[in-house]
């Protein structure tokens, strides 16, 4: 796997140079003049770990939570002072974990955040099933939120089993999403499980929409090696005919396709990941800025401390060269199924032709990508192999750094 990583690496960096991150950073972030710039906040907190899950998250527990959210608000003023006056932003999104263990504090957190920002494009939260209810939800619109998103992973009691989850109540919470409205409310499922048909995904996708979903991600289940998770992921050939199935019958349905893996009606978004630069509060999360990539610690305690200290928490940084900037834009754009050529000339001042115009022809001829007044639209053969794709990055890259900053909060160096 690594393999094809670094040969698509060193081609489309024109450089056998890897990805390396180091252990630096700026404590002062050159965000003033970043265009379309998002925000993101991680809440590491779970009552139970589910053995499939890769991200950051540890054990709930109400004094290290509470500690933890003092270190973020501060760290949002770290951050946020470093621009004189407030500076407009897309959208803020809350992750985990699970942000609503810290529900009573969601306000305080976008508070906190609004002192410095203007949020223009909404709030957006996720949810685990439990926290579905009608309190919570209140709690959430009253503090701002705007979207939620609802791990539901599946509604089939067979899958619920291989993930270790429990049944979902879906009649308690359609009850509470018909209370408590919002603007968004996506439902994320896992496709790709060993086994699972066509008709489980549809079903899956069904259920979502009836009880008051209006966007949903169906996320491909990876095996990340450090997770302990006994499920073994899809064959290639199974899962392209599922992921190019489940895509057709969405169409039918009248959903628009907001990305690789959502579907949508009414024009629902919900998106933490397609924008060009954003700031990242809390453990784990990230910051994208035009020319350089940086990730705070994994570890809940080395953070607090470092927060304490008047530091930023930041474990590695990566200082792009411009053609590695180039493949994150238009790899994290790509995410959205489309490419506009004008907007990466807007942000990197130079034709996308220019740069890999034998790449685009090459993916036209492959059938990949089908272009139209400078707009790149992948076909669904172009959509599977981004996903792919992405699952060979996922493994050869995003494991080997997850795995490594789950057990060193603070890594000399990682190459990529």
């Amino acid at each position: 796997m690594s393999v094809i990583t670094d040969l698509t690496r060193m081609w489309l960096t024109r450089t056998v140079k890897p990805f390396e991150f180091k252990n630096e950073y700026d404590q002062n972030l050159p965000f003033a003049e970043c265009d379309g710039l998002g925000l993101y906040v991680h809440i590491p907190f779970c009552k139970s770990i589910c053995n499939f899950c890769p991200y950051c998250k540890v054990k709930y527990s109400e004094d290290i939570c509470n500690k933890y959210i003092d270190a973020l608000i501060r760290e949002i003023h770290i951050v946020g002072s470093q621009y004189e006056g407030k500076k407009t932003v897309t959208s803020l999104y809350f992750g985990g974990g699970t942000p609503a263990l810290a529900v009573d504090r969601i306000g305080e957190i976008i508070s906190a955040l609004e002192e410095h920002f203007i949020i223009t494009e909404g709030i957006g939260l996720e949810l685990h099933p439990d926290n579905v209810n009608v309190e919570v939800l209140n709690v959430l619109k009253n503090a701002g939120v705007t979207k939620i998103s609802i791990g539901i992973q599946s509604f089939g009691d067979k899958y619920q089993k291989i993930l270790g989850r429990k049944k979902v109540d879906t009649e308690s919470m359609a009850k509470a999403l018909s209370q408590v409205p919002f603007e968004t409310v996506s439902m994320d499922l896992i496709f790709a499980l060993p086994e699972q048909t066509y008709n489980d995904l549809k079903n899956d996708i069904d259920e979502a929409f009836s009880l008051g979903a209006n966007h949903v991600a169906i996320y491909p289940f990876i095996d990340f090696t450090f997770t302990k998770s006994p499920v073994k992921a899809m064959p290639k050939k199974q899962k392209r005919k599922l992921l190019d199935d489940i895509t057709k019958y969405c169409y039918s349905k009248g959903y628009s396709r907001n990305s690789i893996w959502t579907f949508s009606r009414d024009k629902a978004e919900y998106s933490s990941m397609t924008r060009e630069n954003f700031l990242g509060f809390g453990c784990s999360a990230t910051t994208l800025l035009r020319d350089q990539f940086k990730i705070n610690t994994f570890d809940v305690e080395e953070y607090c401390k470092r927060i304490a200290e008047n530091k930023l928490p930041t474990s590695l940084t990566i200082r792009f060269i411009k053609r590695q900037r180039m493949i994150y834009w238009l790899f994290w754009t790509a995410y959205s199924t489309r490419v506009d050529e004008r907007d990466f000339e807007k942000f990197f001042g130079v034709s996308l032709k220019k740069m890999y115009g034998f790449e685009l022809f090459i993916a036209k001829l492959l059938g990949f990508v089908k272009e139209k007044s400078g707009i790149y639209e992948m076909t669904l053969k172009g959509a599977f192999y981004y996903h792919y794709y992405e699952n060979f990055y996922t493994l050869s890259y995003i494991d080997k750094m997850w795995g490594i900053m789950r057990n060193e909060a603070f890594p000399e160096k990682i190459e990529l």
